[in-house]
């Protein structure tokens, strides 16, 4: 969080005010931001997307969003901040399904996002739909392996070509 001073020429008031309007105005004549006690400080924050904005009073700091994410046949409802990214959903949804990260493609709007971006940034609110899908690849390596390791563990071994 960046705060900055500003000067009094920024914010002006009109001389046809009479000091006991201005006194009951001064939290919002100096930005808005009444805690400051009048000293016309602005709280600033930097959102991941990289942009400085004024700080919002009101909100808190974290808004937490639920995302319905359907698997095939089931779905999971997954309460997540706004503003963490697919990479942290995939870490909560291995813990629900069993499923490693590396091993999931999320897909959103028909889209299959990057692990580096932001739920909010590409549009996902609460209550919205997220597909989770296995990845194919790794999935056939899985069937691969465990085709092998049961041809290893029978008595006769037919001939299979993997």
């Amino acid at each position: 969080m960046i705060k900055l001073r500003c000067s009094k020429k920024l914010f002006r008031r009109s001389s046809s005010n009479s000091k006991g309007s201005t006194a009951g105005s001064s939290s919002s004549s100096d930005g808005g931001d009444a805690g400051s006690g009048g000293r016309g400080e602005i709280e600033w924050e930097v959102r991941p997307g990289g942009m400085l904005v004024q700080k919002r009073e009101g909100r808190p700091d974290v808004e937490v969003i639920t995302v319905r994410v359907a698997t095939g046949f089931s779905w999971h409802d997954v309460s997540i901040g706004a503003t963490c990214t697919f990479e942290e959903l995939k870490a909560v949804l291995s813990m629900v399904t069993g499923l490693e990260p590396r091993e999931q493609r999320l897909l959103f709007r028909g889209k299959e996002r990057e692990d580096g971006d932001h739920l909010h940034m590409v549009g996902v609110r609460d209550r919205d739909k997220v597909l989770l899908l296995e990845d194919p690849a790794l999935k056939d390596m899985k069937l691969r392996a465990t085709l092998v390791a049961q041809t290893a563990q029978s008595p006769y071994r037919p001939f299979i070509k993997v």
